[in-house]
This record gives structure tokens, sequence and C-alpha cells, in this order.
């Protein structure tokens, strides 16, 4: 049976993964504000990124390299018994490239790889232990065109990633469908929603969905834990969210976008992790208000 600890890190890996890959998304620019309850603590990040596809031929082969960048400022003012200063910034850089191309019956083939760096950055430049690598094969069934009454598009396959904690690719679906005029699902991870659309140009949603960071800690956080006196190594930090709530969103063109999410945390997972990836630090479990806003470019 897989442990709980492999759970919540395959969730954190599945929020990463999925996130730099979003079907219809080329470019977006947001920022993240999430207070911690009944604490001073709060998350705050600024999030970029950007994809450019390169037509490989005329059978519709594309080549899609893409860049991220994440600026993470953890506000830590829980009461510890060592310096949290170290442990309140952190980034990450991901470059990622997907080759696409067409089968048979409107399906499509799709392969990705790519390399995030996070960490806090407090030693002397990148060591191995900031570097995550990730892999994805899929399968893309897309009848969203004009012609069909009620459009859907449906993604499965496996994935990889060398913090998933599971060394076996893992599955995974999504899936999108059109059910009534101006009315639409999703089904699938890191976010399950429905949306309305009026006037247009603006939609309203309502979701569950995933967030998370995952970051190494470059010179290890090294405390004793006071209720046992056992000594005790942090090697990284890991939030996994799952929340709920509302959105909305806002077509200034056919393909540029504002948008902003307002919900209400259902599981809040803040710890600090040793090198075998179990949890030495509880940081933050109470759940909280989050707020999430935006821009971005969409096919």
């Amino acid at each position: 049976m897989m442990h709980l600890k492999h759970v919540q890190i395959f969730i954190c890996f599945l929020f990463v993964i999925t996130m730099q890959s979003q079907v219809s998304d080329l470019a977006r620019l947001e920022y993240t504000y999430f207070p911690q309850r009944n604490s001073d603590n709060s998350f705050r990040r600024l999030r970029v990124f950007a994809k450019y596809p390169v037509k490989l031929n005329d059978k519709g082969s594309y080549l899609v390299p893409g860049i991220e960048y994440q600026n993470v400022n953890f506000i830590y003012r829980d009461e510890t018994f060592f310096d949290t200063s170290d442990l309140e910034r952190f980034s990450s850089f991901t470059g990622s490239l997907i080759y696409t191309f067409k089968l048979k019956n409107n399906w499509r083939f799709v392969a990705q790889t790519g390399l995030m760096i996070a960490s806090n950055f407090e030693g002397d430049g990148i060591n191995a232990d900031d570097t995550i690598f990730t892999g994805a094969l899929l399968f893309l069934k897309d009848k969203t065109d004009a012609s069909v009454a009620k459009p859907w598009r449906l993604i499965f396959g496996v994935r990889y990633s060398t913090t998933a904690g599971i060394p076996i690719p893992l599955p995974f679906i999504n899936y999108y469908r059109e059910f009534r005029p101006n009315w639409s699902y999703v089904i699938g991870v890191p976010k399950t929603n429905i949306k309305y659309t009026f006037k247009e140009k603006n939609v309203v949603q309502g979701f569950v969905t995933l967030d998370g960071f995952f970051a190494n800690i470059q010179n290890n956080k090294r405390f004793t834990d006071l209720p046992n006196t056992e000594e005790k190594i942090a090697n990284s930090i890991s939030m996994t969210i799952v929340l709920a709530g509302l959105g909305y969103e806002r077509y200034l063109t056919n393909h540029l976008v504002v948008y902003s999410y307002a919900g209400f945390t259902l599981v809040n997972d803040i710890r600090l992790r040793d090198d075998d990836q179990e949890d030495v630090l509880t940081i933050n479990d109470q759940n909280s208000l989050y707020i999430r806003a935006g821009i971005k470019l969409k096919i």
C-alpha cells in the first residue's frame, strides 16, 4: 500500500508538472497570497511562465520549449527554537520541452521532459539536491471544434518525477466537456471545476484544486526537537494544499485573459522534510483563506 508521505509528495509532484504544461496557456503572470490562520505566517508567490510552439511540418508536429520562474516569500513568524531567516526566500527555475504530433482519429501524442531547480540558494551556486527531473508520455484527443455539439477533450498517460517518492511512472488523466450552452466542466488533477460563461467575455467558476511548492534547503537545517531532545535535519520544504473556491475570468481579447480566484483550504500541509522525505516538522496545518490573481495568454 502507498505510504501517506508518498501520496503527499505525489500530489505536490502532480501540481508542479501539470501547472507548467496547461494545455491552452502560452504565457502567464500570477501572484498568490496565502495567509496562515492563527499565525503571522504567510505565503506569497510571484510566478511567470511562457511557452512557444515551433511548427516542425505540415502534419501537425510541434516542438514546444518553455520556461518558468517562481519567487516564493514564506513569512515564517511562528515561535521556534531555531533561526528561520534562511527559510523565508525560495526560488525555482524550470525549463521544459514538449514534442507532439498527430495520430489517427483526432488523437495526438505528447512527450514532455523538464528540469526544475528549486532552492533557497543560501549556499554557493547550485547543487545536485536543487534539481528535479520530470517527464511525461501523454495521449490527447481534442473534440472542441465548432462542428461538435458537445465539445470535449481527454488527456491521459503517465508522468514521472525524481521527487515523487515512488520510483515508477504514475498515471494521469484529465477530462473536459461542454455539456450545455455556456456551461463546461473539467475532471482531473490539479484542478476540477465547473464554468459558466456570460456576456461572451466573462466566466465564473466553482473549483477544487491543488497548489504547492517544493524546494531544497541547501545548507540543511539542524535543530533539536525539544519535547524529546531528538536532533533532526531538514533537507527540504514542501507545501501541499487542497482548496475549494470561486473564480472569475475576463477576456480582454480572444486570447488575453485576466483572472482572480479566492477560496478556503481543505488540506493545508506545510512541512520540513529530511533526506528520506520523512516529516521532521509541521510548520502549519490550519486551513485558511487563499487568493490568486493574474493575466494569461491562451491559444
